[in-house]
């Protein structure tokens, strides 16, 4: 069963007249510093299990009159969707109807183990990833199987447009970290999941002349939240938290 273009409409109306009805409420709730109801949130797979969950545990102990629901999913949802309050995405939100909260700064890197690299040789050039097994993941509406690397150094840098390949894909970055931590092949991860392999020893960074494409870290959230004060508290309380992670 599915909905007329009339009911369609009536429904996008009727939610939009009750989320200023709830903002309303949270804008009188908010005058007496105690936020409550429902909030729901969303975040990538491994980064929410890993670090957007023991947040929502501390936010829950210090403001219990909040409901959280957290979503995890291996695609973002659409930011025009109403499904969620927050969500907790990497890369600059192209979304200008949107707020976006940048939490933190992020990168993603290109790393292998040692043991790939010893039997298959350290890349030198971006051109050199085309003759490795590259761990690819499919997520979101990222171009699949394209890595762009741009120099670092250099006034003039040009980007490189890098065609990989490889035997094994997943749309879970934890199990493509997993991968290359076994001497799979190469992966480009984000440097908040694999730092702690990188400091340890069980991955090296490769190409760590080149960068990729922008990462950071950012809540974003419809600009009509902005009244709701368990949104804006969820946010700070995001941020605080990320900052110190950071330190």
């Amino acid at each position: 069963m599915s909905l007329t273009p009339e009911g369609e409409v009536f429904l996008e109306h009727a939610r939009r007249i009750l989320g200023e009805v709830d903002d309303l409420q949270q804008l009188l709730t908010s005058a007496k510093g105690t936020p409550s109801g429902l909030l729901r949130v969303n975040a990538t797979l491994g980064f929410g299990r890993m670090h957007v969950a023991p947040v929502i545990a501390e936010y829950s102990r210090t403001y219990p009159d909040v409901d959280v629901q957290l979503q995890l999913s291996a695609d973002p949802p659409p930011l025009s969707d109403d499904a969620f309050d927050v969500c907790v995405r990497f890369g600059q939100p192209p979304d200008a109807r949107i707020v976006a909260r940048l939490l933190a700064p992020n990168r993603r890197l290109l790393c292998a183990s040692p043991k790939y690299l010893r039997e298959h040789g350290i890349p030198q050039t971006p051109a050199d990833l085309q003759r490795h097994n590259c761990i690819g993941i499919r997520q979101g509406s990222d171009a699949y199987g394209v890595w762009r690397l741009t120099p670092i150094k250099g006034a003039k840098a040009r980007t490189d447009a890098v065609h990989v390949r490889g035997n094994l894909t997943t749309n879970d970055g934890e199990i493509a970290v997993s991968w290359a931590l076994d001497g799979l092949g190469i992966v480009m991860r984000a440097e908040w999941d694999v730092e702690r392999y990188l400091r340890s020893g069980r991955l090296v960074q490769v190409l760590p002349q080149y960068a990729t494409p922008e990462a950071s870290i950012y809540a974003v959230y419809p600009h009509r939240h902005q009244l709701s004060s368990r949104i804006r508290l969820f946010v700070d309380f995001l941020a605080a938290q990320f900052a110190k992670l950071q330190q």
